[in-house]
C-alpha cells in the first residue's frame, strides 16, 4: 500500500490518506488526528460518504454561516480549518486526550469503490475500519464513535455487526429504521433521499476528481486522484432512488439497511432534535427503547440539526459519557439520568428536565375524540353517526382544543385512530399537529433544517393500515408494510396513524389543533433555504412526499371521508405529562 504523509500542525500529529484495506482488496483512505505526545489514546471513529478533506465552510456554506452567527460557542476555541460537515472537530477532542479517525466510505470521497449506501458491504467495511482503529499502536484499545447523521444512523448498524474494540457509540440524530424512518414514511415515498444523493453524495463520489473541491489544507483533490466520467460514475453506484421507487413494502432490502437492535449491546448515547420531524428522530427514541444495550442514555434538544453537536452544552455531554466508557474516567456518568429532556415551549425556550425512562412514565394518555359538528377535539366521543369529506389536495380539516384552561405539556409519541373512505383505491393520510396563539395564529418552530415547522406530523397510506401486532403498542403503533391492501371505493377502514414523538408545553389560552390532510404541511409564509437543500422549505424542510410515480393523481388526488360514530370513535391519543 502506498504511503501517506504525516505532519504535526495546530498541536496535533495528522496522518492524512491513511490506507485501510478491506477484505476483498479495496483499500479506503482515512485521516488520523491524534495528539503528538506518544501513547495509548482512546479512538473516535466516523464513517461516511461526504468527503473528509471538504470544509463545512465550503461544502455547506449556509448552515455553517447559521451556526456562526446563531451559535458563536460552537465555533470557539478552535481555528475551525478541521472542521466537516457532520463529525468532530479534532481540535476540540484531540488535546483532550483523544485520536479522531475519519474514514471516506467506499465509493466517497478518496476511498475508491462501489457506492452503495447503508448495504452489509458498508456495514462489514465500518466493522473492519473500527477494528483496524482499535489495534493501532496509538491507540488503547476502545474505540467510540461519534457523528450526526449519516455518522449516526449508520452507528446502529456497526454496532450490531459486534466489533471487539468497539466500547460506546453516541447516536447524535440518526434514523435507524430505512423505510419508516427515511424511505417511506407510513408506506409513502420521501423524496428527501433522492435530492440528498443529488446534492450531498454525487458531488464528492470517489472520481469526480477535478471537478470537485480541493482540500483547504493539503491541497488535494477531495474526490481522489483520478477523473471518472460522468458514465464511469453513475457505473460506480447504486441507483438508489431506483431502488426505493421500486420497493413499496419493507423487504430484504431495506431490513439490510437497518439497524438490528437486538444485537446492538454496546453502552450508547442517543440524541434526537424535536424538530427533525421526517428523518432522525423516530430513529433515536427507538434505537433507546429497544436496542439490547443494558447501558444506554437519552438525550433530547432542539434547534438546527448541525449546531448543538458542536456546542459547549453538546461536547460537553459527550465527552462525560466517551470519558466514563473509553478513558474509564470516574466522572459521575453513570448516576447520568437516562433521560435528558430539553423540554420545548414556544419562541424556542427549552427547560432542561431530568427522566428516568421513555415515554415517561407518568405520562397521562388522553384520547380528544374528534368532533366533526364543532371541529373540536373534544373529552367525549360522538355518539351519533356523522362524517366529513375533504378533497385530498386541499387544505384538509382541521380539529381544535378549548383555548387551554392551564400551561399544557405534551410529549412522547401520539397516534390518531380514524375511519376513512375513499373514492379511489388508495388514500394518502397526512397527519399534523400545530399551536395556535389567542389571535388564531399558528405558533410555528425552529426545526431540524426547516425554521417554521408545525409541533409534530404522521403519515400513513390506507392501503399500508395491516398493523405489526408484536410491535404495536396504543401510542405508537407499528405497521408492517409487508402487504398491500387496497381500499373498496365508499368502504369504511379503520387506520391508526403513527405521529412522531414531540414536546410542547401549550400556554394557557392557546389551542392545540390536529389537520387531516392529503399532501404535505405547507407554511403560510416565506419558504427558507440551505445551501445544500434541493427546494426552498415551505414548513416541511425537505421530508416531502410529492413523487408523481408513488402518487399517481389518478388515486391520489381524490375525495376522502372521515366517519364518526358510537362505533368509530376517531380520537387523537396524546402524551399529557403532569407537572412533577
Amino acid at each position: 500500500m502506498s504511503e501517506y504523509k504525516s505532519e504535526v500542525r495546530d498541536g496535533m500529529r495528522i496522518d492524512w490518506d491513511v490506507p485501510i484495506a478491506m477484505d476483498d482488496g479495496i483499500v479506503l483512505r482515512a485521516d488520523v488526528f491524534r495528539p503528538v505526545e506518544p501513547g495509548k489514546y482512546p479512538a473516535l471513529v466516523s464513517y461516511g460518504p461526504y468527503g473528509k478533506g471538504l470544509a463545512f465552510q465550503e461544502g455547506y456554506k449556509t448552515a455553517w454561516d447559521i451556526m456562526f452567527r446563531e451559535n458563536p460557542d460552537a465555533v470557539a476555541g478552535s481555528t475551525n480549518k478541521y472542521q466537516s460537515w457532520e463529525v468532530v472537530d479534532p481540535e476540540k477532542w484531540v488535546p483532550h486526550g483523544y485520536v479522531c479517525v475519519r474514514v471516506d466510505s467506499r465509493g466517497a470521497g478518496r476511498s475508491p469503490g462501489y457506492l452503495c449506501h447503508n448495504g452489509a458491504r458498508e456495514n462489514n467495511d465500518f466493522h473492519d475500519c473500527i477494528e483496524w482503529t482499535g489495534t493501532q499502536s496509538w491507540c488503547n484499545g476502545k474505540v467510540g464513535l461519534n457523528g450526526i447523521s449519516y455518522y449516526a444512523s449508520s452507528q446502529w448498524r456497526a454496532a450490531a455487526t459486534q466489533p471487539p474494540h468497539l466500547a460506546a457509540i453516541c447516536v447524535w440524530e440518526g434514523w435507524v429504521d430505512n423505510y419508516r424512518d427515511s424511505a417511506r414514511h407510513g408506506g409513502i415515498i420521501c423524496v428527501f433521499r433522492k435530492n440528498w444523493q443529488e446534492m450531498q453524495v454525487k458531488t464528492v463520489q470517489h472520481g469526480v476528481g477535478e471537478r470537485g473541491a480541493k482540500s483547504r489544507i493539503t491541497g488535494e483533490l477531495v474526490c481522489g486522484p483520478e477523473t471518472l466520467s460522468e458514465e464511469e460514475l453513475a457505473q460506480n453506484r447504486e441507483n438508489m432512488w431506483g431502488a426505493f421507487l421500486a420497493r413499496p413494502l419493507d423487504d430484504d432490502y431495506y431490513q439490510e439497511r437497518s439497524g438490528d437492535l437486538a444485537k446492538v449491546k454496546v453502552p450508547l448515547l442517543s440524541a434526537a432534535n424535536w424538530g427533525g420531524q421526517g428523518l432522525h428522530p423516530r430513529g433515536n427514541f427507538e434505537g433507546y427503547t429497544r436496542a439490547a444495550s443494558k447501558e444506554k442514555w437519552l438525550e433530547v434538544h432542539g434547534g438546527s440539526h448541525w449546531a448543538p453537536f458542536y456546542t459547549d452544552y453538546g461536547i460537553k455531554l459527550q465527552k462525560r459519557f466517551f470519558d466514563f466508557f473509553l478513558k474509564g474516567e470516574q466522572n459521575g456518568w453513570d448516576k447520568q439520568p437516562k433521560v435528558l429532556l430539553q423540554v420545548r415551549h414556544p419562541g424556542e425556550k427549552f427547560v432542561e428536565r431530568a427522566e428516568n425512562e421513555w415515554p415517561l412514565a407518568r405520562t397521562q394518555w388522553t384520547n380528544f375524540y374528534l368532533d366533526p359538528k364543532n371541529k373540536r377535539l373534544s373529552p367525549t366521543p360522538v355518539t351519533t353517526d356523522e362524517s366529513i369529506t375533504y378533497e385530498t389536495m386541499g387544505d384538509g380539516v382541521a380539529f381544535s382544543t378549548p383555548p387551554m384552561e392551564q400551561d399544557t405539556e405534551i410529549t412522547g409519541p401520539s397516534a390518531l385512530k380514524l375511519f376513512i373512505s375513499s373514492a379511489t383505491s388508495n388514500a394518502d393520510i397526512f397527519a399534523v399537529i400545530g399551536v395556535y396563539d389567542p389571535q388564531g395564529q399558528e405558533v410555528v418552530f425552529q426545526g431540524a433544517l426547516d425554521p417554521h415547522t408545525p409541533v409534530a406530523q404522521g403519515w400513513l397510506r390506507a392501503s399500508h393500515r395491516k398493523l405489526d401486532p408484536k410491535l404495536t403498542l396504543p401510542h405508537r403503533p407499528y405497521h408492517a408494510h409487508d402487504e398491500d391492501q387496497p381500499l373498496k371505493p365508499g368502504e369504511v377502514y379503520e387506520l391508526d396513524v403513527e405521529i412522531w414523538p414531540t414536546c410542547i408545553v401549550v400556554p394557557k389560552g392557546y389551542r392545540l389543533v390536529v389537520t387531516v390532510r392529503g399532501k404535505d404541511y405547507i407554511y403560510a409564509g416565506e419558504a427558507a433555504t440551505l445551501s445544500n437543500m434541493k427546494n426552498p422549505m415551505r414548513g416541511c424542510g425537505p421530508f416531502e412526499h410529492d413523487d408523481p410515480t408513488d402518487r399517481p393523481p389518478a388515486i391520489f388526488d381524490t375525495q376522502v371521508t372521515l366517519h364518526f360514530g358510537a362505533k368509530r370513535r376517531a380520537a387523537l391519543l396524546l402524551p399529557v405529562i403532569p407537572s412533577k
